[in-house]
């Protein structure tokens, strides 16, 4: 890593990408998220899946990826999507990672096909090995893909060692899969949860060194996450039910788009709820209704600490 970077650690949330009417960027919004973001406590920035990258283009990923090191301005590290179908892409995306300034890079297997595991070991090795930057392995089979297995992620940590590689499983049961990835590295396994929050009490628990939420609920999981550091109870479980009853209603990568641009545009931060087609979801107003009065018991539990 280069000198100036943070250590990666505590609360990296994913950020939405706000888009015009027209369906570009809109890069002014995009920076009122980022700045929005770290006012509310985030320690840094992410860039991946419910940022839309499957549906951005090749040179729109490019432009999302400079601009948001731009505007971050080394105030924390920031993480950007390098994954791609074939290794080319995906060394590719890591340099250009790299040469716009992140400070590690994340990466899902291929989606188009379940690639054996030791085709796997060679891709996650290439992108390791094509900059000086940390790769964070991304099991995003609760989107899409297959589940990584516990002995290819124990066997990259091995041959990769710890400041290189870290882990963000989201493969069910998120809990036990976690435990099973730390005991299998003895305890050198350095994992972030990525289940926007519903599991970040069990899996703080068992020993994560972060967590990577949706953007729309980080004041609540900023608060949680501090709560869980100062070991309050009470606190904790005020926090985690309306924060998890919100995410179990995101139970697929277009349903977290949804309710996150919703949550977004009501918080002030977005002017729209734009999300790019085709879509696998639409809220309706009973649904809304619901996130509504769970976010307001959100906001009340916030305000009475």
């Amino acid at each position: 890593m280069n000198d100036h970077q943070h250590p990666l650690q505590g609360v990296l949330p994913v950020l939405q990408t706000p888009y015009f009417e027209s369906g570009e960027i809109d890069f002014d919004t995009l920076e009122r998220e980022i700045e929005w973001l770290l006012e509310c406590g985030s320690d840094g920035i992410v860039v991946a899946m419910v940022s839309e990258v499957l549906r951005l283009s090749h040179t729109e990923n490019r432009e999302l990826a400079a601009f948001v090191c731009r505007v971050m301005d080394r105030r924390g590290p920031v993480v950007l999507s390098v994954g791609g179908e074939s290794t080319n892409i995906a060394r590719e995306n890591a340099v250009h990672a790299e040469e716009v300034g992140a400070t590690a890079m994340m990466a899902i297997p291929p989606v188009a096909v379940g690639a054996l595991g030791d085709e796997l070991l060679k891709y996650y090795e290439a992108i390791a090995q094509s900059t000086s930057l940390p790769v964070i392995v991304q099991d995003a089979s609760g989107y899409v893909g297959k589940p990584l297995s516990i002995e290819l992620q124990a066997e990259l940590l091995q041959r990769l060692g710890p400041e290189k590689i870290y882990f963000k499983p989201e493969a069910p049961p998120i809990g036990q899969r976690l435990s099973q990835l730390r005991d299998a590295t003895d305890s050198q396994a350095r994992i972030f949860e990525g289940t926007g929050g519903i599991a970040l009490v069990d899996s703080y628990r068992r020993g994560i060194v972060g967590t990577m939420p949706g953007s729309d609920l980080i004041r609540g999981v900023v608060a949680l996450y501090r709560a869980l550091q100062s070991g309050d109870h009470q606190r904790i479980y005020q926090l985690s039910l309306p924060i998890s009853a919100i995410v179990a209603a995101q139970h697929s990568l277009d349903a977290f788009l949804a309710i996150e641009k919703h949550l977004l545009v009501r918080q002030g931060v977005f002017r729209n709820t734009i999300v790019r087609g085709p879509q696998a979801y639409r809220l309706d107003a009973e649904t809304i209704a619901e996130v509504d009065r769970l976010f307001d018991l959100l906001c009340d539990t916030l305000e009475n600490k």
